[in-house]
């Protein structure tokens, strides 16, 4: 199932984006990564993914901006991935329309397993 699914990372923080985007090819994934969100959605309109994460702070149109946007158009499955850890921020990501908010730090396999289950019930 996963070598047809494509997912793309919008993280500013490189380390984060390469890391997560070994584990998720590791697991079949196909992964496009970008460095903010202005590059993922003029992707994202090309192209569309099967999947996509964002942080929230990145340079240029945040994550919560980014997740707006693309729930305008789109049923797209959508996981925050941040290091804002409050209630209302969390709130707000599934006032947006995001379907998982996993807080930083995290390990890589339960963001992993999160993206499985995901695209299995969405793909249901």
């Amino acid at each position: 199932m996963n070598e047809e699914k494509r997912v793309y990372i919008a993280e500013d923080e490189m380390n984060i984006r390469l890391c997560v985007k070994a584990f998720l090819e590791h697991a079949g994934y196909s992964v496009l990564d970008f460095e903010n969100g202005d590059l993922l959605m003029d992707a994202f309109f090309q192209n569309p993914p099967d999947l996509v994460i964002l942080d929230i702070m990145m340079p240029g149109t945040n994550g919560f901006a980014v997740c707006k946007e693309l729930r305008r158009t789109s049923g797209i499955p959508i996981i925050l991935l941040t290091a804002r850890t409050s209630d209302l921020d969390c709130e707000t990501g599934f006032d947006l329309g995001c379907n998982d908010y996993i807080t930083k730090p995290f390990r890589v396999s339960d963001l992993v397993s999160r993206v499985d289950g995901i695209l299995q019930n969405h793909f249901q």
